[in-house]
């Protein structure tokens, strides 16, 4: 049985909304980094925080949505 890592890497070659959703989850994560260095946020900045922490989750949950998906329809297509 392949592993969530082996279906994404199937993913990335072969999904393009895959690749946008990973990218951005990558550039969110970089954010939540810069501001985290930080030792004292505004409260304009701890807004920002939390919706960056959310925005970054919702890209996560997506993309672990596709995994599944991808499993489902391959062991629909796998002789019985």
């Amino acid at each position: 049985m392949l592993t969530d890592s082996m279906v994404a890497e199937q993913l990335r070659q072969s999904n393009h909304e895959f690749r946008v959703l990973e990218d951005a989850h990558h550039r969110l994560d970089l954010e939540l980094v810069q501001l985290q260095k930080r030792h004292v946020l505004t409260p304009a900045e701890e807004l920002s925080l939390k919706h960056l922490h959310k925005e970054k989750l919702a890209k996560k949950d997506k993309m672990a949505e596709l995994i599944r998906v991808w499993r489902n329809h391959e062991l629909q297509a796998a002789p019985q």
